[in-house]
Protein backbone atom coordinates (compact mmCIF):
# COMPACT_ATOMS: atom_id res chain seq x y z
CA UNK A 1 0.00 0.00 0.00
CA UNK A 2 2.72 2.44 1.23
CA UNK A 3 4.89 1.26 -1.75
CA UNK A 4 2.74 2.32 -4.93
CA UNK A 5 4.91 3.61 -7.00
CA UNK A 6 3.04 7.11 -8.75
CA UNK A 7 2.30 7.12 -12.63
CA UNK A 8 3.36 10.35 -13.92
CA UNK A 9 0.27 10.28 -16.45
CA UNK A 10 -2.21 9.45 -13.35
CA UNK A 11 -3.84 12.10 -11.42
CA UNK A 12 -2.84 12.51 -8.20
CA UNK A 13 -5.87 11.74 -6.45
CA UNK A 14 -6.72 8.44 -8.29
CA UNK A 15 -3.23 7.11 -6.98
CA UNK A 16 -4.27 8.69 -3.47
CA UNK A 17 -7.13 6.67 -3.74
CA UNK A 18 -5.11 3.48 -4.89
CA UNK A 19 -2.96 3.95 -2.00
CA UNK A 20 -6.15 4.33 0.40
CA UNK A 21 -8.23 1.65 -0.14
CA UNK A 22 -7.11 -0.75 1.48
CA UNK A 23 -6.91 0.80 4.32
CA UNK A 24 -11.18 2.04 3.38
CA UNK A 25 -11.85 -1.84 2.80
CA UNK A 26 -10.73 -2.33 6.19
CA UNK A 27 -13.61 0.07 7.18
CA UNK A 28 -16.65 -1.12 5.57
CA UNK A 29 -17.19 -4.06 8.57
CA UNK A 30 -16.37 -2.04 11.13
CA UNK A 31 -18.21 0.75 9.63
CA UNK A 32 -21.95 -1.22 8.98
CA UNK A 33 -21.63 -2.39 12.53
CA UNK A 34 -21.28 0.71 13.68
CA UNK A 35 -24.08 2.00 12.25
CA UNK A 36 -26.28 -0.95 12.94
CA UNK A 37 -25.23 -0.29 16.24
CA UNK A 38 -26.08 3.12 16.53
CA UNK A 39 -29.32 2.82 15.05
CA UNK A 40 -29.96 0.40 17.87
CA UNK A 41 -29.11 3.28 20.44
CA UNK A 42 -31.52 5.84 19.01
CA UNK A 43 -29.38 7.73 16.24
CA UNK A 44 -31.44 8.06 13.55
CA UNK A 45 -29.54 7.85 9.77
CA UNK A 46 -28.96 11.84 9.87
CA UNK A 47 -27.51 11.88 12.81
CA UNK A 48 -25.26 8.82 12.51
CA UNK A 49 -24.06 10.76 9.23
CA UNK A 50 -23.46 13.03 11.22
CA UNK A 51 -21.85 11.78 13.90
CA UNK A 52 -19.74 9.47 11.87
CA UNK A 53 -18.53 13.01 9.98
CA UNK A 54 -17.67 15.03 12.89
CA UNK A 55 -15.94 12.32 15.26
CA UNK A 56 -14.32 9.97 12.70
CA UNK A 57 -13.65 7.26 15.35
CA UNK A 58 -15.13 3.79 16.11
CA UNK A 59 -13.79 4.05 19.61
CA UNK A 60 -15.43 7.00 20.49
CA UNK A 61 -18.70 5.82 18.76
CA UNK A 62 -18.92 2.82 20.19
CA UNK A 63 -18.46 4.35 23.57
CA UNK A 64 -21.44 6.76 22.54
CA UNK A 65 -24.04 4.45 21.60
CA UNK A 66 -23.28 2.27 24.54
CA UNK A 67 -23.33 4.77 27.19
CA UNK A 68 -26.68 6.35 25.62
CA UNK A 69 -28.27 3.07 25.96
CA UNK A 70 -27.10 3.10 29.97
CA UNK A 71 -28.99 6.56 30.07
CA UNK A 72 -24.89 8.11 31.51
CA UNK A 73 -25.13 11.47 31.72
CA UNK A 74 -23.86 14.01 28.99
CA UNK A 75 -20.85 15.60 31.50
CA UNK A 76 -20.01 11.66 31.68
CA UNK A 77 -20.01 10.80 28.47
CA UNK A 78 -17.63 14.22 27.30
CA UNK A 79 -15.13 13.50 29.66
CA UNK A 80 -14.90 9.56 28.39
CA UNK A 81 -14.33 10.54 24.82
CA UNK A 82 -12.04 13.42 25.92
CA UNK A 83 -9.75 10.93 27.71
CA UNK A 84 -10.48 8.39 25.15
CA UNK A 85 -9.58 10.75 22.19
CA UNK A 86 -6.49 12.31 23.98
CA UNK A 87 -3.84 10.36 22.14
CA UNK A 88 -4.46 12.53 19.00
CA UNK A 89 -2.44 15.39 20.61
CA UNK A 90 -0.01 13.48 21.02
CA UNK A 91 -0.23 11.80 16.96
CA UNK A 92 -1.31 15.28 15.54
CA UNK A 93 1.87 16.78 17.07
CA UNK A 94 4.02 13.93 15.57
CA UNK A 95 2.90 15.27 12.02
CA UNK A 96 3.14 18.44 12.35
CA UNK A 97 6.66 19.37 11.47
CA UNK A 98 5.23 17.81 7.87
CA UNK A 99 2.37 20.10 7.92
CA UNK A 100 4.17 23.66 8.10
CA UNK A 101 3.78 26.59 5.73
CA UNK A 102 -0.21 25.26 5.62
CA UNK A 103 -2.87 27.59 6.74
CA UNK A 104 -5.46 27.25 9.03
CA UNK A 105 -8.48 25.85 7.61
CA UNK A 106 -5.59 23.34 6.11
CA UNK A 107 -4.62 22.07 9.62
CA UNK A 108 -8.13 22.39 10.71
CA UNK A 109 -9.92 19.89 8.33
CA UNK A 110 -6.48 17.66 8.67
CA UNK A 111 -6.78 17.82 12.00
CA UNK A 112 -10.53 16.92 12.21
CA UNK A 113 -10.38 13.65 9.63
CA UNK A 114 -7.40 12.25 11.50
CA UNK A 115 -7.67 8.63 13.28
CA UNK A 116 -5.19 6.45 14.30
CA UNK A 117 -5.33 3.86 10.74
CA UNK A 118 -4.71 6.93 8.28
CA UNK A 119 -2.18 8.60 10.92
CA UNK A 120 -0.01 5.19 10.35
CA UNK A 121 -0.21 5.46 6.95
CA UNK A 122 0.25 9.09 6.40
CA UNK A 123 3.56 9.07 9.08
CA UNK A 124 5.03 5.86 6.91
CA UNK A 125 4.65 8.08 3.84
CA UNK A 126 6.05 11.01 5.19
CA UNK A 127 9.14 9.68 6.63
CA UNK A 128 10.11 7.32 3.59
CA UNK A 129 8.66 9.23 0.18
CA UNK A 130 9.96 12.24 -0.54
CA UNK A 131 7.06 13.42 -2.83
CA UNK A 132 4.54 12.74 -0.25
CA UNK A 133 2.95 16.34 0.17
CA UNK A 134 0.13 17.48 3.07
CA UNK A 135 -2.67 17.55 0.57
CA UNK A 136 -1.71 13.81 -0.75
CA UNK A 137 -1.98 12.99 3.15
CA UNK A 138 -5.38 15.51 3.64
CA UNK A 139 -6.41 13.07 0.54
CA UNK A 140 -5.71 9.94 1.75
CA UNK A 141 -7.54 10.94 5.36
CA UNK A 142 -10.52 12.06 3.42
CA UNK A 143 -10.85 8.81 1.29
CA UNK A 144 -11.43 6.90 4.87
CA UNK A 145 -13.69 9.35 6.17
CA UNK A 146 -15.42 9.02 3.34
CA UNK A 147 -15.58 5.07 3.20
CA UNK A 148 -16.25 5.02 7.05
CA UNK A 149 -19.49 7.34 6.93
CA UNK A 150 -20.80 5.70 3.87
CA UNK A 151 -20.44 2.44 5.87
CA UNK A 152 -22.16 4.60 8.98
CA UNK A 153 -25.19 5.45 6.87
CA UNK A 154 -25.65 1.84 5.20
CA UNK A 155 -25.35 0.21 9.14
CA UNK A 156 -28.33 3.01 10.12
CA UNK A 157 -30.42 2.27 7.13
CA UNK A 158 -29.90 -1.69 7.68
CA UNK A 159 -30.03 -1.15 11.40
CA UNK A 160 -34.10 0.82 10.87
CA UNK A 161 -34.84 -2.50 9.20
CA UNK A 162 -33.85 -4.70 11.88
CA UNK A 163 -34.77 -5.45 15.11
CA UNK A 164 -31.80 -5.29 17.42
CA UNK A 165 -31.30 -6.53 21.07
CA UNK A 166 -29.71 -3.08 23.07
CA UNK A 167 -27.42 -5.64 24.68
CA UNK A 168 -25.91 -6.17 22.09
CA UNK A 169 -24.41 -2.61 22.02
CA UNK A 170 -23.04 -2.98 25.30
CA UNK A 171 -21.23 -6.64 24.78
CA UNK A 172 -20.01 -4.73 21.27
CA UNK A 173 -18.14 -2.21 23.65
CA UNK A 174 -16.90 -4.52 25.84
CA UNK A 175 -15.26 -6.91 22.99
CA UNK A 176 -14.07 -3.82 21.82
CA UNK A 177 -12.29 -2.73 25.01
CA UNK A 178 -11.07 -6.46 25.94
CA UNK A 179 -9.57 -6.28 22.65
CA UNK A 180 -7.31 -2.99 23.31
CA UNK A 181 -6.69 -4.31 26.17
CA UNK A 182 -5.19 -7.50 25.42
CA UNK A 183 -3.69 -5.80 22.29
CA UNK A 184 -1.56 -3.47 24.80
CA UNK A 185 -0.43 -6.07 27.35
CA UNK A 186 3.30 -6.23 26.68
CA UNK A 187 4.47 -6.34 30.70
CA UNK A 188 2.81 -7.22 34.13
CA UNK A 189 2.86 -3.52 34.74
CA UNK A 190 -0.03 -3.20 32.76
CA UNK A 191 -2.17 -6.25 33.86
CA UNK A 192 -1.53 -4.87 37.36
CA UNK A 193 -3.06 -1.65 36.06
CA UNK A 194 -6.05 -3.37 34.47
CA UNK A 195 -6.79 -5.32 37.37
CA UNK A 196 -6.40 -2.67 39.78
CA UNK A 197 -8.81 -0.24 37.57
CA UNK A 198 -11.67 -2.85 37.93
CA UNK A 199 -11.48 -3.00 41.58
CA UNK A 200 -11.65 1.05 41.18
CA UNK A 201 -14.09 1.28 38.71
CA UNK A 202 -16.75 -1.07 40.90
CA UNK A 203 -15.59 1.28 44.19
CA UNK A 204 -16.13 4.56 42.52
CA UNK A 205 -19.38 3.20 40.87
CA UNK A 206 -20.67 2.35 44.21
CA UNK A 207 -19.23 5.65 46.02
CA UNK A 208 -20.39 8.46 43.06
CA UNK A 209 -23.74 5.61 42.21
CA UNK A 210 -23.49 7.12 38.42
CA UNK A 211 -20.95 6.61 35.50
CA UNK A 212 -18.96 9.60 36.40
CA UNK A 213 -17.18 6.57 38.89
CA UNK A 214 -15.56 5.17 35.68
CA UNK A 215 -13.92 8.99 35.26
CA UNK A 216 -12.39 9.00 38.47
CA UNK A 217 -11.22 4.89 38.11
CA UNK A 218 -9.67 5.64 34.98
CA UNK A 219 -7.85 8.86 36.00
CA UNK A 220 -6.74 7.06 39.45
CA UNK A 221 -5.68 3.78 38.02
CA UNK A 222 -3.78 5.91 35.25
CA UNK A 223 -2.08 7.71 37.70
CA UNK A 224 -1.09 4.69 39.96
CA UNK A 225 0.25 3.08 36.51
CA UNK A 226 2.49 6.26 35.76
CA UNK A 227 4.19 6.42 39.36
CA UNK A 228 5.01 3.09 39.60
CA UNK A 229 6.22 3.36 35.32
CA UNK A 230 8.25 6.57 37.37
CA UNK A 231 9.82 4.24 40.06
CA UNK A 232 11.27 1.68 39.00
CA UNK A 233 13.19 4.08 35.88
CA UNK A 234 13.97 5.57 38.88
CA UNK A 235 15.35 2.66 40.53
CA UNK A 236 16.96 0.78 37.49
CA UNK A 237 18.87 4.04 36.45
CA UNK A 238 19.90 4.18 40.24
CA UNK A 239 21.02 0.47 40.65
CA UNK A 240 22.42 0.26 36.93
CA UNK A 241 20.87 -3.37 36.62
CA UNK A 242 17.26 -4.79 36.52
CA UNK A 243 16.32 -6.04 39.83
CA UNK A 244 13.74 -9.25 40.48
CA UNK A 245 11.15 -6.43 41.06
CA UNK A 246 11.88 -4.29 37.90
CA UNK A 247 11.79 -7.64 35.41
CA UNK A 248 8.90 -8.83 36.92
CA UNK A 249 6.94 -5.69 36.28
CA UNK A 250 8.97 -4.82 33.32
CA UNK A 251 9.11 -7.81 31.11
CA UNK A 252 6.72 -8.50 28.61
CA UNK A 253 3.66 -10.78 30.06
CA UNK A 254 4.53 -14.33 30.00
CA UNK A 255 7.95 -14.51 28.83
CA UNK A 256 10.85 -15.78 31.21
CA UNK A 257 13.40 -13.63 32.71
CA UNK A 258 16.25 -12.11 31.21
Amino acid sequence: MTKLVRNPKEPNWITNFKISLPLDISYIPIGLACGILLNAAGFNTLNSFLLSLLVFSGGAQFLIASMLTTSAPLLTIVLMLFFLELRYALLGSSLSKYLTGQNFWFTLFFSASLNDENYAVNYLKFSTDKKWTPKDAIQLEHWSLFFWTISNVVGSLVGSALTIDLTVVHFALTALFLYMIVMQIKSFLKVFVAIISIFLAIFFLTLTKSTLGLVASTLVASFIGFLIDTWLRKRKMKTGHKSKLIKTFKNPAGSPEE
